[in-house]
């Protein structure tokens, strides 16, 4: 499987690049008409100098390309930049494209998961274009098809996990989420970077079902803990009282301890027990 994965991947990466050759080296074609006007606008640009030269020179920044279509078709080369280039005035035009990080939030999505839970989700998508040339050239709207296929993507990949996945196996959705939208967005130039799942929000009516059931199973967790405790002090009671009993005497220092203990937490009368064994010689006279 990781074989034809690989395979598969492969033949995508061969595909795309003979697209790009396509595209980059389609000026050859454009006619005997064609490179008439081209000449004529080279002429004319001659001609016309210096004035000619400020329509000729174009400036890109670092972190922008640009696309020059002469006469509809793009200049062979692809991508021009960054800094100095130079066009016709008559026969080329020009597209920039912006090559920096682009993030943008998806809306919350109501999905129904996979145990029939609604949820709202939302997350955040960062992406760039990796080539201009294909960004320019196979799609209307790079950034806004990216867009509308995030959220699409989003509902699709939970729609297949139950409410306890989605809680807890937030970042396996991201990458399941980053890996599919960088497979669909490939032929457009498109490299997504990274994805993330910002918030889950569930129903009022079922943020109280879970906080009755959390509820109830800490309440019975706190009994069996109580109960454990008492078990464990009546064991304690018994092996001090068979302590006690093998010395009649720990008996009394016991009562003595008792008596210590209450004299110095409360000032109060105290009725002390006293034994009888004590009296039984003033009980014989």
């Amino acid at each position: 499987m990781e074989d034809h994965g690989r395979e598969t991947a492969a033949m995508r990466e061969q595909e795309r690049r003979d697209r790009q050759m396509a595209l980059e080296n389609s000026d050859s074609d454009i006619g005997l008409c064609g490179w008439i006007l081209v000449l004529f606008s080279i002429l004319l640009t001659l001609l016309t100098l210096p004035l000619s030269i400020w329509m000729c020179i174009k400036i890109v920044k670092e972190y922008e390309r640009a696309i020059i279509f002469r006469l509809g078709r793009i200049l062979r080369g692809g991508a021009k930049g960054p800094g100095l280039f130079f066009i016709l005035p008559c026969t080329d035009s020009f597209i920039n494209v912006d090559m920096r990080t682009i993030t943008f939030d998806i809306p919350p999505q109501e999905v129904l998961t996979k145990d029939s839970v609604t949820v709202s989700v939302d997350g955040v998508v960062y992406y760039r274009v990796q080539n201009a040339t294909l960004a320019v050239a196979n799609i209307t709207n790079a950034d806004a098809a990216t867009r509308l296929l995030a959220q699409t993507t989003l509902r699709n990949v939970l729609g297949t996990k139950n409410l306890a996945e989605i809680l807890s196996d937030r970042e396996e959705i991201a990458h399941s989420m980053q890996s599919t939208l960088d497979d669909a967005t490939d032929d457009w130039g498109i490299k997504v970077e990274r994805v993330e799942i910002k918030d889950v929000k569930l129903p009022q009516q079922l943020q109280r079902a879970m906080a009755a059931e959390a509820e109830a199973s800490r309440e019975a967790r706190a009994k069996v803990i109580a109960a454990e405790g008492e078990m464990n002090a009546s064991r304690a009671l018994k092996e001090a009282s068979l302590v006690i009993a093998e010395s009649p005497s720990a008996l009394q220092l016991r009562y003595l301890q008792t008596l210590n203990t209450i004299a110095a937490e409360k000032n109060s009368t105290i009725i002390f027990p006293l034994p009888i064994d004590m009296m039984q010689a003033f009980l014989k006279h």
